[in-house]
């Protein structure tokens, strides 16, 4: 970081626009969180504890779920104090740090993607080579590379942003530290430095979006030419929660960190990334688990057997018995 940044500390703004909705803010976000939790910890326990899901495409869905829950436990937590506190103060290294932490996360969400793009790739157009394509090394390699190349990508973001010279406002117009908010605090912020962070922005988002689409390109071409009306329906369906989500994840950052931005986009900016920081990581186990009559019975097993280890239910037990 530039040492000739005379400011110290930010104040995260956020909500503070919105006085009056401050407390049903929290309620409302204190809830998608619990449901966030439980919702992608289900399915991780899900995909543990059921032999028939230890698959790749599975054993990437897990890797998905922890890496969305990590990136809600970056943002959330600090903004439902904020929600709370008068003092809305982040030192300088702790915006880093948040900037880092979440940037790296979100690159490897969109890299993972791309990961779980090449599992159906590799299932529907090499059938008789998956095992050897999707092996369990090749998989960690996978989910390894994606999380690797998402920190190195933050990182040199990260340095860009921290290297600048903040000494004006100190006054961050969102609730976390991301990229446009607090570049505009910058003193020193040229079009170079605009243009390098765009780069960096679009070789997560557009690169790995590439990889996506031409691995469906190729699955298309292969489902097209299929003699049978079922058998395409059952390649489309296999897709069908993975290009979901590819939709709304893609959908919602590249509004984000993709189109231009002016000083008045900043408040549609802070609203498009409660979607994207809140629902999203919300959406991705529903989609799942709604699409997929695997997961559904996984789930469901799952959830009986917590059932069946409550306290209620043991202590019910215990009566029957005596």
């Amino acid at each position: 970081m530039g040492n000739h940044s005379s400011v110290s500390t930010f104040l995260l703004w956020g909500f503070s626009s919105f006085p009056e909705l401050q407390g049903l803010l929290f309620v409302l976000v204190f809830v998608s969180l619990l449901t966030i939790l439980a919702a992608n910890v289900s399915i991780m326990v899900a995909i543990k504890l059921r032999h028939n899901l230890h698959t790749p495409m599975y054993f990437l869905l897990c890797g998905l779920s922890f890496s969305e829950t990590s990136v809600t436990l970056v943002i959330v937590p600090r903004m439902l104090a904020d929600l709370l506190s008068d003092s809305k103060t982040m030192s300088l290294p702790e915006c880093a740090t948040q900037m880092f932490l979440f940037l790296g996360l979100a690159g490897n969400n969109c890299f993972i993607m791309a990961a779980m793009s090449y599992d159906r790739y590799s299932a529907i157009c090499s059938p008789l080579r998956y095992a050897v394509l999707m092996s369990r090394q090749t998989c960690v390699q996978l989910l390894t590379a994606s999380c690797v190349a998402g920190l190195l990508v933050s990182l040199c973001i990260v340095t860009t942003v921290f290297n600048l010279s903040f000494c004006d406002s100190n006054t961050i117009q969102h609730f976390f530290c991301d990229i446009s908010p607090v570049v505009c605090l910058a003193c020193d912020y040229t079009p170079y430095h605009a243009m390098a962070i765009f780069a960096l922005s679009a070789l997560v988002l557009v690169g790995s979006f590439i990889l996506i689409m031409t691995s469906y390109v190729f699955i298309g071409s292969v489902v097209t030419k299929m003699p049978s009306a079922q058998g395409r329906h059952k390649a489309f369906s296999t897709c069908s929660s993975h290009l979901t989500v590819v939709c709304i994840h893609y959908g919602f950052a590249s509004f984000v960190y993709l189109r231009p931005k002016d000083s008045d986009s900043f408040r549609g900016d802070m609203l498009m990334a409660v979607t994207y920081t809140v629902l999203t990581p919300l959406l991705n186990p529903i989609v799942y688990s709604l699409r997929n009559k695997e997961m559904q019975i996984a789930l469901r097993k799952v959830l009986d057997s917590v059932r069946r280890l409550s306290p209620q239910t043991v202590n019910k037990r215990s009566l029957n018995t005596s």
